[in-house]
């Protein structure tokens, strides 16, 4: 059973040498997933796909991915060749996350035009498409779409594909292309509005002749990991609280089990420190929830 645990990163270009030295006990402790968050516009924030470069080069087991990747602001043809570089140099380390776009208020600001939600779309799945063309040593590409003519297939393979999904029309592009799917808004398996996102990913994966098993749930998963239990894990919305690692193990396992969970990228939060969380996680939580889900 292939489940992976990851954590979401500090991305202060101010604490560079904090988020260097973490990585890299991640990767000691055997987490599977380095992931951070795209949002060039932010000035204070690392660029994403430098900061996955440089923690790839400082590793030897973890995987990165950018949480999701900021498709308006990264062309899909040039991001098929980072997509490959990062694949190549990493031996296979490489997630490649995405979205169709957020906060355009402030992708503007770079200098990108606004478009239409359909159109954000409509780019967001020819992007998969393009990157998966341009991989794995296929016939050289034409793409009207991005404006591509007889563009030569890199020799590397395509990375898997982990999309963040809201919309109707995203969510059925992620069940047509995508290998993986982030709920938005960390909702969890037992959330509304995974209920309600999840039968469009399989509805549309069936559409076009695949498994609705074919595409991964992987959760972005905020909570505090405490040295004692707490008396109740979730609030009175159902969200997710956090609690001792034993409470944690619970929950995930059964979330393994139960609800085909296929990973869990952790966003620690509460009074102690990011480094303390972090330290539960791969060193108690984890290993815990695989030997309970053999």
């Amino acid at each position: 059973m292939n489940v992976r645990f990851g954590y979401g990163s500090p991305a202060d270009v101010r604490a560079v040498p904090e988020i260097v030295r973490l990585a890299e006990q991640a990767d000691r402790d055997g987490l599977d997933l380095f992931s951070l968050s795209d949002h060039p516009y932010l000035p204070n924030l690392l660029d994403a796909y430098a900061t996955l470069a440089f923690v790839l080069g400082r590793t030897t087991r973890i995987s990165a991915l950018a949480n999701v990747t900021n498709l308006p602001l990264r062309p899909a043809p040039v991001l098929a060749r980072t997509a490959s570089s990062l694949t190549a140099v990493s031996n296979g380390r490489f997630v490649l996350g995405l979205g169709a776009g957020g906060a355009w208020d402030k992708i503007e600001t770079m200098g990108v035009q606004l478009v239409r939600p359909g159109q954000a779309v409509e780019a967001f799945e020819q992007a998969m498409i393009l990157v998966r063309q341009l991989s794995g040593g296929g016939p050289a590409v034409t793409d009207p779409y991005y404006g591509v003519t007889a563009l030569a297939s890199s020799q590397v393979a395509a990375p898997p594909i982990w999309t963040g999904s809201n919309g109707p029309k995203s969510l059925a592009a992620t069940g047509r292309q995508a290998d993986g799917w982030i709920p938005g808004h960390a909702a969890d398996w037992l959330s509304e509005p995974y209920r309600q996102a999840r039968p469009i990913i399989d509805e549309a994966a069936l559409s076009v002749g695949r498994k609705p098993s074919d595409i991964a749930t992987i959760y972005n998963f905020p909570g505090r990991i405490t040295a004692q239990p707490l008396d109740r894990v979730r609030d009175g919305d159902g969200r997710w609280i956090g609690g001792s690692p034993a409470q944690w193990v619970e929950e995930l396992t059964s979330a393994v089990l139960d609800h085909n969970a296929a990973g869990f990228i952790l966003f620690p939060n509460g009074p102690d420190s990011f480094e303390t969380t972090l330290n539960r996680w791969s060193q108690e939580v984890v290993p815990a929830i695989r030997a309970a889900i053999g």
